[in-house]
């Protein structure tokens, strides 16, 4: 075969894998649709984010990654009140695999700003930016960022809502990802929720993944209160061979009282800002 021919092959497969390669991979350590409701001003909430995947793939999506199948994601979520419209939050995720060793995922920061008292509005919006650092058993970039769009309309009996959600991560084996979600559910009573969620990983924008890449769950969902804490509980299913086929979650959270301290420190951000 004669160089040339040879090295136009070479290069045609390297263009080749380049265009078909996989986004980077990263752990669900938060499966959640955003509300667009926040901490009161001055406030402190602590979320705690637990997914099971009973049923998943059996293989890391990339070499040295975690195995989705029989593994723990968490994610402890420390969030503050601002204003009326605006929350900064901070994450700390991890893992536990299948043979029950613990992984950390660095960290992430995120600040969300919405329309002041969403809970009480028909209509209502806002928009979430999420920076992070991870590590190379979640993913193959280090740094990453995410932009989620939160629109959603709601009377006394339902809620409709929807984050179009953008993933960024960058570097050789990053890519622009469109991972959208949704969520409509029914208001038994003040404390008591029921409804379906809808999460899906298109794969990069411009050049989705195939079908059965791409990631497609349906979660039944519960949400309800338990003295104090807030719980959000759901079963999900996957519908394509790349989404975990049967997955558990729950969020519990817990709104800290509202203290002299934490005001001042809302009134102190609000004045720099």
């Amino acid at each position: 075969m004669p160089n040339a021919f040879r090295k136009r092959i070479v290069i045609l497969g390297a263009v080749a894998a380049v265009l078909t390669a996989p986004p980077a991979a990263r752990a669900t350590d938060e499966i959640q649709v955003y509300n667009a409701e926040i901490a009161e001003v001055g406030q402190y909430e602590l979320e705690q984010h637990l997914n099971y995947t009973a049923h998943g793939p059996t293989r890391a999506d990339f070499v040295g990654g975690l195995i989705p199948n029989h593994s723990l994601n968490g994610t402890p979520e420390l969030a503050y009140g601002v204003t009326e419209w605006w929350e900064l939050g901070l994450y700390a995720p991890f893992a536990v695999d299948q043979q029950g060793r613990f992984f950390s995922d660095g960290f992430k920061v995120r600040t969300q700003f919405v329309t002041p008292e969403a809970e009480s509005r028909a209509f209502f919006y806002g928009a979430n930016f999420e920076f992070s650092y991870t590590t190379p058993t979640f993913s193959q970039t280090r740094f990453t960022a995410e932009l989620r769009p939160i629109v959603g309309v709601r009377n006394s009996a339902f809620e409709f809502i929807v984050n179009p959600i953008v993933d960024f991560a960058p570097g050789d084996h990053g890519a622009t990802t469109f991972a959208p979600a949704a969520r409509l559910a029914h208001k038994f009573e003040k404390d008591l929720s029921l409804g379906l969620e809808y999460y899906a990983d298109f794969g990069q924008i411009g050049h989705f993944s195939p079908l059965n890449k791409q990631q497609h769950n349906l979660f039944a969902v519960a949400d309800f209160k338990l003295g104090d804490f807030d719980i959000d509980f759901g079963v999900g299913h996957g519908f394509t061979r790349g989404s975990d086929q049967l997955i558990f979650k729950a969020i519990i959270g817990y709104a800290f009282p509202v203290s002299e301290t934490s005001s001042s420190l809302a009134h102190w951000l609000k004045k720099i800002f």
